[in-house]
């Protein structure tokens, strides 16, 4: 499957000005992480690629944290500057060989800003990859649907179950991917899809 979507990326590319950009979205434990490794393994026999992980971009605990709003929209809407990132990423991504961009240190809840360099094919992976704001600076966008009982157990062998664990995905984080999936559509808006049975084979 990834030597597939591979190929057809690299077919792609050849029709659009590089760096070729892609989004690989999807809903928390859905594989995202996996899956861009594997890519990227399979994309760099034959180009040069740049990874972006988007949580690494996220903004410190202040931001997002008790600011009086609810906290699935504190997670959807807050946990990236969303105009930071279109301003000072998005939209040079096209015009730029190196980037600065801020990276999340979680110890110390602190920003360090770090450069990127642009490869002709740039991976970008995450979680609401295709809100509005973002949607029309991919070239090529994978939606992982996974069944919620695999991403569930996913999460709890990597985020270790700790005491409240349960109360704030009910609150913070379920509600917002289910806002994400009604209101932006990712399914529909996605390039491709990959779904994944409840063993997880795509």
């Amino acid at each position: 499957m990834v030597k597939e979507i591979g190929d057809e990326i690299r077919q792609l590319i050849q029709s659009v000005n590089a760096p070729f950009v892609v989004g690989i979205d999807g809903l928390s434990g859905a594989g995202k992480t996996t899956f861009v490794k594997e890519l990227e393994r399979e994309l760099k026999k034959e180009c040069p690629v740049t990874v972006i992980h988007l949580d690494d971009h996220i903004v410190k605990a202040e931001r997002r944290y008790n600011t009086g709003y609810e906290q699935w929209y504190e997670y959807y809407s807050l946990q990236w500057d969303i105009k930071m990132l279109i301003a000072s990423f998005f939209q040079n991504i096209h015009d730029v060989e190196e980037i600065t961009l801020p990276f999340y240190e979680k110890p110390m809840d602190s920003i360090t800003y770090k450069k990127i360099k642009l490869e002709p094919i740039i991976l970008i992976e995450g979680v609401f990859l295709q809100r509005n704001e973002w949607i029309k600076y991919y070239d090529f966008t994978i939606f992982l649907d996974c069944p919620k009982e695999l991403r569930y157990k996913r999460i709890l062998k990597r985020d270790g179950f700790y005491e409240g664990m349960i109360d704030k995905y009910k609150r913070r984080y379920w509600p917002a991917e289910e806002y994400y999936l009604k209101y932006e559509k990712p399914m529909v808006q996605a390039s491709k899809i990959y779904r994944a049975t409840i063993n997880g084979k795509i």
